[in-house]
């Protein structure tokens, strides 16, 4: 992925994580969402392990729509979660990319 698509990307995690804060106002949705932020990273843990530079985080990225929603959905039967579901990956890859080798703020 080149530099400009990775800084798209991370943008992206930042805003999802961003967005995730801002829930705090509803205690049960954000309990929900951080419960599915967790599903996610445990997604990409299996995905990209725990070793991984942002690059290939990345690349994990664009495929997330499919396997993230699946991952969510199998473990969220509460009705109306696929609303949230972008939120959620944008989130847990923010969350996930602080532990990439060539992490920089």
């Amino acid at each position: 992925m080149s530099s400009p698509e990775l800084e798209s990307a991370r943008q992206q995690w930042q805003e999802g994580s961003r967005r995730l804060e801002q829930t705090r106002r509803d205690p049960l949705r954000h309990r929900r969402l951080l419960a599915q932020v967790d599903t996610v990273t445990m997604e990409l843990r299996r995905r990209v392990g725990q070793t991984f530079t942002l690059a290939e985080l990345a690349d994990a990225y664009r495929t997330a729509d499919a396997w993230g929603l699946e991952a969510i959905e199998a473990r969220d039967s509460d009705a109306g979660w696929e609303r949230d579901a972008a939120l959620v990956a944008d989130a847990a890859f923010h969350l996930y990319s602080s532990g990439a080798v060539d992490y920089a703020p």
